[in-house]
Formats: C-alpha cells, sequence, structure tokens
C-alpha cells in the first residue's frame, strides 16, 4: 500500500444527519474518521424535513411499535442533548369522527403517552374549541392535544459534525467521492473537489448517502446494493402566520394521510407533508402544483383562514431515502432503518450501507452502526453519545436567560437578534461574539440582524460557503432576504473566500 496516503479507521460518505450522527459516534469512541459532502452539510433530506422530533404517531397504525417506542424515548434524550435547537410544543388534532373514531385516537395516544420513557413532555388530553377563539372552522368542535418536539433540523446535523470535528474527525464539505476499491485489506477511496483528487485509505467504508445509498454502491463500488430503495418525496409550504399562538395542529385527511400546520419562525406556519413516490434525480426535487394543491386543500378544509397559491411564501421539498417493502402505499413504506453489512471473505474491508432512518431516530442509528462494527474495532470505546451535549448546550439554562446574558453583555442588541442567536448557538455564542461588546463592532451589516462578525464565524467554524448556506440552513434568514442583499452578501462571501485562500497561500 502507498503510506503516503493516510489511513483512516472509519470513511463516511454522506454529510446528512445520519453521516454526521455516525462520524460523532465513531470520533469519541477513539476512531479516526473522515467524512466527506458532495455538497453542503444537510443539503438535502435533512433539511427537508417538518422540523419535528417525534414518536411518530401515525406509525402507530402501521404496526411499528419498536419504531415509535424508540423515538418516543429519543424525544427526552435530544431535548438534553440540544435545548436550544429543540424545543416542546404541543400537537392538537381535530377530531373528525368520519375519518378515525375517537377511541382509535384515544388508543393512539395512551399508547403514545406510555410506549416510551417521558419525563420533560406533558401527557395528552383531550380539547374542545369554542367558535370565537379557535382558529378551525365552526364545524371542528372537539379534538386531542399531545406533546412532540419541533427542531432547527440543519443545524442539528451541523452541531453533531462540529462535535465530531471536536472529537478529531476530518470534515470536507463540497468533496465527492468518486470511487472506492479494496485493495490490501483496506479501502481506496478517492475525493475530488475544487482543489484536486485526493486518495485515503480506510478500515471501513461507511456509506451514509441517503437517497444515493444505493446508486453509490452501484457506480461507485461497482457492487450490486443488497436492498432496494424507494424514493418518497415530502414537500412543504410556508405561509404567513395562520393563526396565533404557539400550538402545532395535525389535520387528519380522507386519505388516511395526516398533515401538520406548525408555527414557524414567529412569522409563519409551517404546512407539509405531502408522500409521493419520486422517480428523477434527487438533486432536482421540487414541489409540484398537485402537491401545492394538495397541502392548499388540507389546510382549507381545517383553517378559517383561506389559503390561495398566492399566499405561499417560500416552499421546499426532498426525497425520502427508505429502505423498499414492497409496499403500495408511499405513506406506509417503513420509516424504520436498516444497517446492511457486506459479507465479505476475510481479508476485505468491511462496507456498512445505512438505508432508510429519520431523524428523531439518528442517534440510535449511529449506535447500532457502531455496534455492528465492533468486531473490527475491538479498542474502541463504549457507547457514549446518549448523556452528552451537542455544542452550544454546555451550560445552556433556558432560552430567556441566554437572551438576557446576551443583552447585558452587547450594548444595543436588539431582542429578536438575542433570540435568533441564542436558538441557533446556544452558548456559543460567546464564541461568535468573541468578547464584543458593542454592535457597531460587529462589522458590516447586510440587514435583518445578520452582521460581518456571524458570516466570519459561519465561514470559519461552520462549513459555510455561499449565500444559500447561511441563510438557507444556518439562520433561516433567507425568507427575509431580498435579492440585492442576497448578491450583497454573495460578493462579501467572495472576498472573505479570497483573503482566507490568500492566507492558505502564505
Amino acid at each position: 500500500m502507498n503510506t503516503q496516503h493516510p489511513i483512516y479507521d472509519m470513511v463516511v460518505i454522506g454529510g446528512g444527519i445520519n453521516g454526521a450522527g455516525i462520524a460523532c459516534d465513531a470520533a469519541g469512541r477513539g476512531l479516526s474518521v473522515l467524512l466527506c459532502e458532495k455538497d453542503d452539510l444537510a443539503s438535502h433530506t435533512s433539511s427537508a424535513s417538518s422540523k419535528l422530533i417525534h414518536g411518530g404517531l401515525r406509525y402507530l397504525e402501521h404496526k411499528e411499535f419498536r419504531l415509535v417506542r424508540e423515538a418516543l424515548a429519543e424525544r427526552e434524550v435530544l431535548l438534553k442533548k440540544a435545548p436550544h435547537i429543540i424545543r416542546p410544543m404541543r400537537f392538537i388534532m381535530p377530531h373528525e369522527p368520519h375519518l378515525r373514531p375517537a377511541w382509535l385516537i384515544r388508543t393512539g395516544l395512551f399508547f403514545y403517552d406510555h410506549l416510551g420513557k417521558r419525563e420533560q413532555l406533558a401527557s395528552s388530553n383531550p380539547v374542545e374549541f369554542s367558535d370565537a377563539d379557535s382558529p378551525l372552522k365552526s364545524n371542528i368542535t372537539k379534538g386531542f392535544e399531545y406533546s412532540d418536539c419541533t427542531v432547527d433540523d440543519a443545524r442539528l446535523v451541523i452541531l453533531n459534525a462540529i462535535q465530531a470535528r471536536e472529537l478529531g474527525a476530518d470534515i470536507f464539505t463540497h468533496t465527492c467521492c468518486i470511487s472506492a476499491q479494496q485493495e490490501h485489506g483496506h479501502w481506496q477511496v478517492q475525493l475530488e473537489n475544487e482543489q484536486g483528487v485526493q486518495i485515503v485509505h480506510a478500515k471501513v467504508l461507511v456509506n451514509a448517502a441517503g437517497p444515493w445509498v444505493a446508486e453509490f454502491i452501484q457506480k461507485s463500488l461497482k457492487k450490486k446494493s443488497p436492498y432496494g430503495i424507494r424514493l418518497i418525496q415530502g414537500s412543504h409550504i410556508i405561509v404567513p402566520r395562520l393563526y396565533t399562538g404557539d400550538k402545532a395542529f395535525i389535520m387528519q385527511n380522507d386519505d388516511q394521510r395526516i398533515v401538520f400546520a406548525i408555527p414557524y419562525l414567529n412569522k409563519y406556519t409551517l404546512i407539509g407533508t405531502t408522500d409521493c413516490e419520486y422517480k428523477g434525480d434527487p438533486n432536482q426535487v421540487e414541489i409540484s402544483q398537485q402537491e401545492i394543491d394538495y397541502l392548499l386543500d388540507v389546510s382549507n378544509d381545517h383553517f378559517k383562514v383561506q389559503l390561495s397559491s398566492s399566499d405561499i411564501v417560500a416552499s421546499y421539498s426532498g426525497v425520502r431515502p427508505l429502505c423498499d417493502d414492497e409496499s403500495d402505499n408511499p405513506a406506509a413504506v417503513t420509516r424504520d432503518y436498516t444497517l446492511a453489512l457486506s459479507d465479505e471473505e476475510e481479508g476485505f474491508a468491511p462496507l456498512l450501507s445505512i438505508f432508510g432512518g429519520k431523524l428523531t431516530t439518528y442517534r440510535k442509528l449511529a449506535e447500532a452502526a457502531m455496534m455492528s462494527l465492533k468486531p473490527f474495532f475491538p479498542q474502541m470505546t463504549k457507547a457514549w453519545t446518549e448523556h452528552a451535549v451537542l455544542p452550544g448546550a454546555e451550560n445552556f439554562k433556558f432560552i430567556d436567560y441566554l437572551v438576557a446574558e446576551i443583552q447585558g453583555r452587547l450594548k444595543g442588541v436588539d431582542a429578536d437578534i438575542a433570540y435568533r442567536w441564542a436558538q441557533a448557538y446556544g452558548t456559543r455564542i460567546w464564541q461568535l461574539l468573541d468578547g464584543t461588546t458593542k454592535m457597531q463592532d460587529l462589522g458590516q451589516y447586510f440587514g435583518h440582524g445578520l452582521y460581518a462578525q456571524e458570516i466570519d464565524y459561519l465561514v470559519e467554524q461552520e462549513w459555510a460557503k455561499s449565500s444559500e448556506d447561511i441563510l438557507k440552513r444556518r439562520t433561516k434568514l433567507y425568507l427575509q432576504f431580498t435579492e440585492v442583499e442576497t448578491v450583497e452578501l454573495e460578493l462579501y462571501l467572495a472576498s472573505l473566500h479570497a483573503r482566507r485562500a490568500q492566507g492558505d497561500a502564505a
């Protein structure tokens, strides 16, 4: 073997939640890890979710009790791991007797309350709506209320990547794995980015490529995929806030699916998701007019405020890469995960491929992945992620306390900016501010609470390269930025990248 190429214990392909979670877990067990992502972290499925950490109430109907139990328990774990980006939320399910009888919903909610360990979240209860106060149509008079959590999905991925890096992992974004082959009991992995092609070696290759998991096996590894993959498109629309208050609604539909209406970023309501078979390129997924009409119809069937396409502020779509269980109904395809460890003969390096999974259970999936790889790394240490907080949760008390601290230390900071910072960065805000005490010292102002100092931090510490990386996945300010403001941000980033490149060359 050419010893000039670095040898890692593990190379992880894919920078979504599964890849970042596995890289983090492995690095924390003392393994040397490289993660590569062909685009930005969380730039596909992991940032196109309904922004929920939830048990999956509707999965009970499909008898996925193991998955629901695990997800319910993980709500509590993740709430403690990242309380700045994950928060409890109450969900209201209007009761429509012709869709599901009340006894069935009560039974489901009983299981939901008791299947998993519940410490921080309140139990379910029936509710009644008065026409004067309810945002729902007057014919909807009763319902049920239960607890789940909301999350900043992209930041959950980024925090896992940060923690992995701090534990010694190498994280390469905008780096594509163009091929991998067995060589002398290791994987020889070819990586390509704007700097050129690099070869590394790995004792284990982890394929967490999400929608591309089967394609990676077939095209990059020249092997047969052990499982089929079904791409299920899920789309969401964002509209001006439909109702006051901080509770979400879970709406039943005639096709037996459910759609959420979720308070989003204090100004909007997020409505989704759909479940459609997707056959195209996962890089090109977009919401269809049929999906828009579907989501608008479900919302208009429930809420007094009636929506049309002109009310849509933004939309997004992603594809969920689910393990093909040959279900006829896309909504019924299992959301559980399958780990496929290559059954190679002795002397060959193992390949672990991740099929399926969901945001809520990423940590358990990573633990299961490490357990399956333990025979290859007898020296690795024990499981550790359950009680370890993510970056920004160190010494975190609660959001309002941190907001008050920020306002106390930084003269003139607006409450909205302080809240956004607290919810995005938690106690890592002190690294971002780096001792700054006055707003005018934060550098160039780009609008909507975004200053140069935050941009510099995101580029230097969070792998941000483009305005989309910053506005969509790290700050969520894309809903407010104008085209002119975005161009100004791009110009600043181009200058910043040029200065950094000069510094690296020197």
